[in-house]
């Protein structure tokens, strides 16, 4: 929930950024909200920067006042939706049920769908989140789900916006794990199926995130707010 209309400027310079050598590299997409998402595909448009939003409804239309559609955003010409985000998890109470009907939502509309999964810091000290990764992946992610139309996004909630990163090694487990269960249940589309990370991505730690195993790219939060961080962390990708 960032950005009015004076962030617009910031979009452009990623729709500008996104434009040169990057675009050879790196597929980059920016989720704004709701309210600038028509205004963010028109500005990015012709450019190789993709828009996507930030949440869906599981349905067409009807009287769901206040939500909006996949096919409402793919009619504002958005590539792709964010679905199961631990705030909308926590926040508004969506299970992994609710999860799984929006991405079949997005699949309908055309949209990929970004499907976020992570554990809390409580379930982390509690040594569950691996019985938590299972669970949400298992449930949260509809059959028949394909690598084109499909993102994993693993976000340990406990490093959301608190500068806390998980070790390299914990990371390395964790998309090991993700990848062995998407290749066993949707066999060579489970393998090339791509796995983001997010929780606390910067500039500063893009590259070495990159560099483990099974990490296809990151799921960045507060650093998408400014171009120059945003297109820091591209490029320490597309150097990789």
């Amino acid at each position: 929930m960032n950005g009015q209309r004076d962030s617009l400027d910031q979009l452009a310079l990623m729709a500008q950024g996104a434009s040169g050598p990057l675009s050879e590299k790196v597929d980059i997409v920016v989720c704004p909200p709701a309210t600038l998402l028509y205004v963010a595909t028109t500005l990015s448009e012709d450019t190789p920067l993709s828009v996507g939003a930030q949440n869906c409804h599981n349905a067409i239309s009807g009287p769901h006042t206040g939500d909006i559609s996949a096919e409402m955003i793919r009619d504002c010409m958005a590539d792709y939706c964010i679905v199961g985000h631990s705030e909308r998890r926590i926040d508004h109470s969506e299970s992994d049920f609710h999860v799984a009907g929006k991405a079949q939502a997005c699949w309908r509309a055309g949209l990929t769908a970004i499907i976020c999964i992570g554990e809390t810091e409580e379930q982390y000290d509690a040594g569950q989140a691996e019985e938590i990764i299972r669970r949400q992946l298992a449930s949260s992610v509809p059959e028949g789900a394909t690598e084109t139309d499909t993102v994993i996004a693993y976000e340990p909630v406990w490093a959301i916006g608190t500068g806390k990163t998980p070790s390299p090694d914990d990371i390395r487990d964790i998309h090991r794990l993700l990848r062995e269960i998407l290749a066993e249940r949707f066999g060579g589309h489970g393998e090339r199926m791509r796995i983001l990370y997010g929780g606390s991505v910067k500039p500063s730690n893009a590259g070495e995130l990159l560099m483990i195993e099974n990490v296809d790219g990151a799921l960045v939060g507060g650093a998408s707010l400014k171009a120059e961080d945003f297109l820091a962390i591209c490029g320490a990708y597309a150097r990789v």
